[in-house]
């Protein structure tokens, strides 16, 4: 009589337990990167009252089977479920959301910590963390000689900051000018044309020059080709400031553009390289400030040779367009500082600077387990290693390397089903329920049992 009771009472401990993972779940339908559970239920050892026996050929009897008598539940296992919660856009720049597998890194002093809530911020001291403050980790940047570029230094993950160097570009000198565009024989051919074109120096100074194109008195037409000269003026002045002039010493001042019946660069002088190279290297060696123009710190220009190389191959001379001809197209820049961070699909992190320049700062890796539903939950949408959920090698992979991608300006909702969840409710409120009337009968069992001595 006893042993149904206890079988009541282990069905309510158990469907309570139950409610307490449903409600634990519904409590957090709006927890971002939140993991739901469910409960699994096993029965309990049995109480063996007769063994089972085989067929008897003396006896002439067949077997029979055991007779066990059950004695309740337990709750076998508490299951995360790994299934990814939907994307909500949010539109900021820190907001982030793995696409597929993987667990963001962060953590601090202690030890580093797993999580599916991108919810980051940038913090006054240029770092990337979360809403409990802990820093996200991943890989920083080195610079590659080689290819005179940022590139990420893949390794054991560390703290992402912006600091430093990452909060201004450096200038860069320019080495290379290219002139598009239409030159009009007809239109401008015999007053010339003057434009103006942008060159920096080492220390991000900006100078505005001047080259005219002019056809020779002769027309400058000779066998099917066309002539244009062209001259660079010596005197330069500062961008912003037209008062502050200055002479520079272009070792190439002039020279020729020759057209051809299509209307494109036949060839030029000093010529290039080969036939098809339309480039003149101008070499720059000093700027000299002209009288009243302040004395500028001691910079470079150009390239490793001092040359600033004029590319004239964009240049046209078609009678059906008007004199345009412009020169845009030049490298270099002035220093910038950083104006705004955006995070790649590949978790690459992207400073933008108030100069245009685009540079790497960094790079979000994800951290990937055997067996993420063996995870430990933390708090604060935290997770731990744990014996059956495979260990963290520090490093971390590319999230290109486990078929996803990082998504900004998104976050990953909770991936708790209501309406699953309001169902299993139901059935564990009737589960519950119908237990608690195992143990009233079992005690009205009892009692009339205590009835039998009247």
């Amino acid at each position: 009589m006893m042993r149904s009771m206890f079988s009541g009472v282990s069905g309510l401990r158990v469907h309570q337990t139950k409610m307490d993972v449903i409600a634990n779940n519904i409590s957090n339908v709006n927890t971002t990167g939140f993991k739901s559970s469910r409960v699994t239920f096993a029965e309990i050892f049995a109480q063996t009252t007769r063994g089972a026996s085989a067929a008897n050929d003396n006896t002439g009897r067949g077997g029979t089977n055991p007779m066990q008598i059950g004695l309740g539940t337990t709750v076998a296992s508490i299951d995360l479920s790994t299934v990814q919660g939907a994307a909500q856009r949010t539109d900021n720049p820190y907001d982030l959301m793995i696409q597929g597998e993987g667990f963001f890194i962060v953590g601090d002093d202690s030890g580093v910590k797993f999580t599916r809530a991108g919810a980051f911020t940038l913090d006054e001291a240029g770092n990337f963390v979360n809403p409990s403050g802990l820093k996200v980790y991943g890989w920083d940047r080195k610079w590659n000689e080689e290819n005179a570029d940022w590139e990420i230094e893949r390794g054991q993950v560390q703290p992402i900051t912006i600091s430093g160097d990452k909060w201004y570009a450096p200038p860069a000198t320019t080495t290379q000018i290219d002139f598009t565009d239409n030159l009009n024989a007809v239109e401008d051919g015999a007053d010339g044309f003057s434009m103006q074109f942008n060159f920096y120096d080492s220390l991000g100074n900006r100078f505005v020059g001047t080259i005219t194109f002019q056809l020779p008195d002769d027309g400058g037409v000779d066998a099917g080709s066309t002539t244009w000269n062209y001259t660079i003026s010596p005197e330069v002045y500062l961008a912003g400031d037209t008062d502050a002039t200055y002479t520079v010493d272009f070792a190439t001042t002039s020279g020729t553009v020759v057209f051809g019946t299509n209307g494109l660069v036949q060839s030029i002088t000093p010529p290039g390289a080969d036939a098809n190279d339309f480039r003149v290297p101008v070499a720059a060696t000093t700027i000299t400030p002209e009288d009243g123009s302040p004395t500028l710190p001691a910079s470079t220009l150009g390239n490793d040779a001092n040359q600033i190389v004029f590319d004239f191959g964009g240049l046209t001379q078609f009678g059906d367009k008007k004199t345009n001809a412009t020169s845009e197209h030049a490298d270099g820049h002035g220093p910038g500082a950083l104006i705004n961070v955006s995070v790649g699909t590949d978790g690459i992190i992207t400073g933008l600077y108030s100069n245009s320049e685009l540079a790497i700062l960094g790079q979000i890796p994800v951290a990937t387990f055997k067996n993420p539903a063996g995870l430990e939950k933390a708090g604060d949408s935290l997770y731990l290693p744990s014996a059956n959920s495979g260990e963290f090698d520090g490093i971390g992979e590319e999230i290109a390397a486990t078929g996803g991608k990082i998504m900004g300006g998104v976050l990953e909702m909770s991936n708790v089903d209501l309406s699953q969840e309001f169902t299993e409710m139901i059935t564990t409120q009737r589960g519950f329920q119908a237990n608690s009337r195992i143990i009233t009968t079992s005690d009205e069992m009892l009692q009339e049992l205590v009835n039998l001595k009247r």
